[in-house]
């Protein structure tokens, strides 16, 4: 699909891998809607820097958590911007909580943010992207999905939830929506990983050396752009990570 003036929506688009979408998408010649929770500051900053291209942007500000949000961003998003061709999945919520810790509301919010919310956005975006003829769903999945570690289970299930819904959209959604997921491995270590965490994960790429937000970026952008043919699949980009034992 031919990027120049189409429009995007990227959530959790104010820091880290979000970040480096929105502005690999505003590259490709889209306008785009910076979606963001809390970090609105950042999320001016991704705009400006969007708009710096030469492109449109614009903010739209929701807590994923609330089921009525989705629909209210897409909304937004065609208002402000004019229609919406492209559609990243990426706000989602990480941290490491043992079983025993994991009550059932801590299993509900992560189900909501990680799943519910991509599910409820590509119902509101997949029919304006079919009566327009064309369009893109990525979903940022998770190379821990298939080598789980420990104090990850409620995270991990959200994921893999929202893997099995991205096969599951691209039949809804076909002829016309391509949905797909990219499943990152280390593009940018989780705050407080001290060095020799950050050394032991490393040793155990293939490739021997963490990846960064600009790769994931690019990997939504080769779907996006050259994936017409390419529907419910699930794009490691892991260094390898993912086929080692």
């Amino acid at each position: 699909m031919d990027l120049n003036d189409r429009v995007a929506l990227v959530t959790g688009a104010g820091k880290r891998v979000g970040r480096a979408i929105a502005l690999e998408l505003a590259g490709a010649g889209c306008h785009v809607a910076v979606h963001y929770h809390r970090s609105r500051d950042e999320a001016e900053e991704v705009a400006d820097a969007v708009r710096a291209m030469g492109r449109k942007a614009t903010l739209v500000c929701g807590d994923l958590a609330d089921a009525s949000v989705p629909e209210r961003l897409v909304v937004e998003t065609v208002k402000q911007l004019g229609g919406l061709a492209v559609l990243v999945n990426n706000a989602a919520i990480y941290e490491r909580i043992p079983l025993r810790e994991a009550e059932a509301g801590t299993w509900e919010r992560y189900w909501r943010i990680n799943t519910l919310a991509p599910a409820l956005l590509a119902r509101a975006a997949g029919p304006i992207m079919q009566q327009w003829g064309q369009g893109c769903i990525v979903n940022l999945i998770d190379s821990y999905v298939d080598r789980p570690p420990r104090n990850l289970a409620p995270y991990l299930a959200s994921k893999g939830a929202l893997a099995a819904l991205t096969r599951a959209l691209a039949v809804e959604l076909a002829p016309q929506v391509t949905v797909n997921g990219v499943s990152p491995g280390i593009a940018i270590f989780p705050e407080g990983y001290d060095e020799e965490t950050r050394r032991r994960l490393i040793a155990r790429v293939p490739l021997q050396r963490a990846g960064s937000t600009e790769q994931i970026a690019q990997a939504v952008r080769f779907l996006a752009t050259e994936g017409d043919y390419i529907t419910g699949q699930i794009l490691s980009v892991d260094g390898g990570r993912s086929i080692q034992p």
